[in-house]
C-alpha cells in the first residue's frame, strides 16, 4: 500500500512557499511611496509655486482632467457613433480598431524610417 506522505509534504511545501512569496510581496508594496503629481502636472497646476499641490490646485487639476476625458469621449462618439445612439456598437468598434491598427502601422513605419536615417548618418 502506498503512503500519501509525499503528497502531503509537497502540498505543505507549496503552501509554505506561497505564504513566503505573498508576505514578501506585501512588504515590498508597503515600502512604496504614494505617487504624487507628475512634474508636468506640478508645473502646470502649482499656482503658488510652493512645489506641491494644495487642495484647490488638486481640484483644478482633477477638473481639467475630467473635462479632457469627457471631451475625448465625445470626440470618440462623434467620430465612430455612426448611428448616433450614444454608444459605440461592435461594428463601430471594429472601425475604431481598424483606425488604431492603421495608426500603429504608420507609426512603426515612421520609426523604421527614422532608424534608417540615423544609420545613414552614423556611417
Amino acid at each position: 500500500m502506498k503512503t500519501k506522505l509525499p503528497r502531503y509534504l509537497a502540498a505543505g511545501l507549496c503552501a509554505l512557499a506561497f505564504a513566503f512569496v505573498s508576505a514578501t510581496s506585501y512588504a515590498q508594496d508597503a515600502e512604496k511611496k504614494p505617487k504624487g503629481p507628475s512634474k508636468a502636472d506640478l508645473k502646470k497646476y502649482d499656482a503658488n509655486a510652493d512645489g506641491q499641490l494644495d487642495d484647490a490646485e488638486m481640484a483644478a487639476m482633477k477638473a481639467a482632467k475630467d473635462a479632457k476625458k469627457a471631451a475625448d469621449k465625445q470626440a470618440r462618439l462623434d467620430k465612430y457613433d455612426t448611428n448616433k445612439d450614444g454608444k459605440v456598437s461592435k461594428d463601430e468598434k471594429a472601425a475604431e480598431d481598424a483606425d488604431k491598427a492603421a495608426k500603429k502601422a504608420k507609426d512603426a513605419e515612421k520609426k523604421a524610417d527614422r532608424a534608417k536615417e540615423k544609420s545613414k548618418k552614423d556611417k
